[in-house]
């Protein structure tokens, strides 16, 4: 099948299952070696080129706010397409990757993939029940401030790695809040995946009040905030930087 991806999280789920798309968004970078022509910014692409492309299946999100205006262009053109689900839970990854691979006969690839994952929450979900949780603050935009809530996947890689969000009462996906409230909730560990930002600037976030004396972790937007298979490698590598003692090192 001819597929084109409209974003970086389906792009990354078509790599799991085996599959290489033959266009992509402009801000797919995974994996590294995809060769294959960009059709400009996820929430403004070209669809002059994906029509001229003439695609079997595209692979489009709601995952950004914004993301409708290409599903209206590809419903108005006639252009097949299906909106991959964006997920609240790591734990609905793998069911996606599955439908993902149903769609294009990928079944058994995807099949692959999903067990896979879920053989790591598994693990992650007994390993991490046998540690003291660490109060950790997630940070992914600045200014601004917001944080993950109780119903995005972030707060359950945190449980998953030993640790406890701050914010996981507050019952939304995305949270604006402020540097003072962030404080009240005395986090001990800082953690920033700043969105659109590779990586967040260290220099910033010391300038802010009262950081002195807390630990300050920079991880990478594309492992922690797009809904794709490589969110379980952000898994292993956080659990790893706030456990090395019980979780193995990520490869």
């Amino acid at each position: 099948m001819r597929i084109i991806s409209l974003c970086p999280s389906n792009t990354e789920i078509l790599h799991a299952i085996g599959v290489d798309p033959i266009a992509v968004d402009d801000y797919s970078d995974y994996p590294p070696d995809l060769d294959v022509p960009k059709l400009g910014p996820d929430l403004s692409i070209d669809l002059d080129k994906v029509e001229a492309l003439e695609p079997d299946l595209v692979l489009a999100s709601l995952s950004v706010p914004g993301m409708e205006k290409n599903v209206e262009g590809l419903e108005e053109r006639g252009i097949p397409y299906t909106i991959v689900k964006n997920p609240e839970q790591l734990g609905e990854i793998p069911s996606i990757v599955r439908e993902v691979g149903e769609m294009i006969g990928n079944v058994e690839e995807a099949d692959a993939a999903a067990k896979e994952m879920e053989r790591v929450l598994q693990l992650y979900r007994e390993m991490g029940s046998e540690i003291t949780p660490i109060d950790v603050y997630f940070e992914w935009w600045p200014k601004p401030i917001f944080t993950p809530g109780k119903t995005n996947w972030l707060t359950e890689m945190a449980e998953l790695a030993g640790a406890r969000n701050v914010f996981a009462d507050v019952e939304e996906a995305s949270v604006q809040t402020t540097w003072e409230e962030v404080l009240a909730r005395n986090p001990q560990k800082i953690i920033a995946i700043w969105v659109g930002t590779k990586p967040a600037p260290l220099s910033v976030l010391e300038k802010r009040e009262e950081i002195d004396g807390r630990d300050i972790l920079i991880l990478e937007e594309a492992l922690f905030c797009r809904p794709s298979p490589r969110l379980f490698v952000g898994l292993k590598k956080l659990a790893y930087l706030l456990h090395p003692k019980t979780f193995p090192s990520p490869v």
